[in-house]
């Protein structure tokens, strides 16, 4: 096992951190320019994959359930995102986009350069390495 505080270790650390923190200031800029939030945006893209009930959205963002009905409320009150039964269970709600929101999910996607500019100097090979050792890293791969 590698040690924790080996240069290499701590100069991946610090790369994946720059990263991540690029990726949530542009999203942030484009959600501004949709007139959502960072976290409203997260929401509407997620749901644009794949209804799903209050409890998974909260999972899936690390946030309180009760932090995600709000979001959800204000989403809904915009005519993006629509509460529904669960057709396998009638008593779970399940949050989904609505034509709007899937529109503006997608229109959010589409202004979102900072990954996908950096990626496609990458080679195909580049890339699904990069993926492969991603997954491994989070234990889905």
């Amino acid at each position: 096992m590698t040690p924790r505080t080996d240069p290499l270790t701590v100069e991946v650390v610090e790369l994946i951190g720059s990263v991540v923190a690029r990726y949530y200031e542009e999203y942030d800029e484009a959600a501004y320019k949709h007139g959502l939030t960072g976290a409203q945006a997260r929401v509407l893209g997620l749901l644009s994959l794949d209804p799903m009930p209050m409890r998974r959205i909260a999972q899936k963002l690390k946030c309180e359930p009760s932090n995600v009905t709000g979001i959800v409320d204000r989403l809904e009150s915009r005519g993006l995102v629509e509460r529904r039964p669960d057709p396998s269970d009638r008593r779970v709600k399940l949050a989904a986009v609505t034509e709007d929101g899937g529109r503006t999910a997608a229109r959010l996607r589409d202004t979102l350069d900072f990954a996908r500019e950096p990626l496609g100097e990458l080679s195909v090979e580049e890339r699904t390495m990069l993926r492969d050792l991603l997954k491994r890293m989070l234990g889905t791969g």
